[in-house]
């Protein structure tokens, strides 16, 4: 099984990656991770401040056929980031869709506004971030807002985090 994790900045996508992880021996694909490593190997001209739609395109096929081995091998991985395009499912066969979980996670205006401090205090829970000053209730109210447009738009699962946060996955199900 392939579980892709995606949503705007500051949602929680790695911390739910890690908890999948722990909880069912799942690996997981950070393509933050992958897109630092391509960038600090000079293998790309793009740049951590480059455009995210820049970035999806450059990341976005490296990962798809990373995904698409990972199921003929009858492997099971998280990936996890906001560079999984929203019309991802145009990219694989049925037989490789039927394999594949997507959860797109979304922060209400009302939780961010009313949870802010919080979302900014757990911004390094999994991974240090050195350099979050960029994270503003401003720019978190907008990413988001788009995330919604977008997961609307293309008609995939999201997850709307607007009283609490408090995601539980189970993977065998493929629901929360």
């Amino acid at each position: 099984m392939i579980i892709f994790i995606t949503g705007a900045s500051h949602t929680g996508k790695t911390a739910l990656a890690q908890k999948l992880l722990e909880k069912y021996q799942y690996p997981y694909l950070s393509i933050d991770h992958l897109k630092m490593g391509l960038i600090r190997s000079g293998y790309t001209e793009l740049t951590p401040m480059s455009k995210d739609e820049d970035l999806t395109a450059y990341l976005w096929p490296i990962v798809r056929e990373m995904v698409k081995t990972a199921i003929e091998n009858k492997q099971n991985l998280i990936v996890e980031g906001c560079y999984i395009p929203f019309d991802w499912k145009k990219d694989f066969e049925q037989e490789y869709l039927d394999s594949i979980v997507y959860y797109c996670l979304v922060m209400s205006e009302k939780y961010i506004r009313n949870y802010f401090a919080d979302i900014k205090s757990y911004a390094n829970v999994i991974e240090s971030r050195l350099d979050d000053d960029y994270c503003t209730v401003e720019s978190v109210l907008k990413d988001n807002a788009q995330f919604m447009k977008l997961a609307k738009e293309y008609n995939v699962d999201y997850v709307l985090i607007d009283d609490t946060y408090g995601i539980e996955i189970d993977i065998h199900k493929g629901r929360f």
